[in-house]
């Protein structure tokens, strides 16, 4: 039998049956030839598009981001169990399934910029607003992320973004080893290869590219999480205060790393209202 916590949270998201069942479309994104091509010639790129009812349609829409050190990907818990959420609230939810980058960050960065694209060229026909159009990822997913939002452009650049305990920085002192190793790739001993990797570092430390023009951001962490040290997510949240970019920060007092929609996470319901009343905040 559901506690009356979970009866109760249901009913506050607007929950159903019906909802759960509810399929997603997925898709190609690219269905011709991808803009970098990547050196596993079977990681193909999708999305997975989970449309609200068009008469509760906010026009809204957040393309996710799943974590896995940019060596897999944590498709459910941090991708399709979240779409009743989103729905619900009259948001679409795309699940984008990146390809990794086996050294080449252009790879998956390529893939996380389409899928906004993607959103953008199908709005009028997904009852979506180009202008309000989100991020979200989780772990490496959320290195990701906060790449888009700190470094992408035009079409490509997204109106907010959401990070669920993220790797934010490459600095080797608080990054996650797996993820910088697979995103940046191996780099020799020599100064010339040392010099570019600290190059590297440097860029796709995102705490260190926020501007004034990044996009407002929630933050999701726990104080506990021993494979990606909070310290990512509370550097970035230090950034964007500096540079007046709205942002709300959560820690969590424990939970550890991946938890995503598990309802195993102790503070699942604090998430999910808080975030649902980020979404309703702007």
């Amino acid at each position: 039998m559901k506690s009356l916590k979970s009866i109760l949270t249901m009913l506050f998201l607007g929950v159903s049956a019906a909802s759960f069942s509810q399929k997603g479309a997925t898709m190609d994104l690219w269905p011709n030839e991808a803009a970098v091509a990547s050196s596993d010639a079977n990681d193909k790129a999708e999305i997975t598009v989970y449309l609200p009812d068009v008469a509760k349609a906010s026009g809204r829409a957040v393309v996710c981001c799943p974590g896995g050190g940019y060596s897999h990907l944590a498709m459910d818990h941090e991708g399709h169990q979240w779409a009743t959420f989103f729905n619900n609230q009259g948001i679409a939810l795309v699940v984008l399934k990146y390809r990794m980058p086996h050294g080449n960050r252009m790879v998956p960065i390529s893939d996380a910029e389409e899928a906004i694209k993607t959103v953008r060229r199908h709005a009028a026909e997904w009852h979506i607003h180009k202008s309000d159009i989100g991020i979200m990822g989780f772990s490496a997913g959320g290195h990701l992320a906060s790449t888009i939002a700190t470094h992408a452009t035009g079409d490509a650049a997204p109106n907010f973004q959401i990070l669920f305990y993220p790797v934010i920085t490459m600095d080797q002192g608080f990054t996650h080893k797996g993820s910088h190793d697979n995103f940046l790739g191996t780099f020799g001993d020599d100064k010339k290869d040392q010099k570019e990797l600290k190059r590297l570092e440097f860029e796709y430390s995102n705490e260190l590219q926020v501007n004034r023009t990044t996009p407002r951001a929630f933050l999701a962490l726990s104080d506990d999480d021993k494979a990606v040290p909070a310290a990512n997510g509370l550097n970035y949240y230090q950034q964007l205060y500096k540079h007046d970019v709205p942002a709300s920060l959560h820690i969590y007092p424990s939970g550890g790393h991946g938890w995503g929609y598990r309802e195993s996470f102790p503070y699942h319901y604090n998430v999910v209202f808080e975030l649902k009343a980020w979404l309703q905040s702007f």
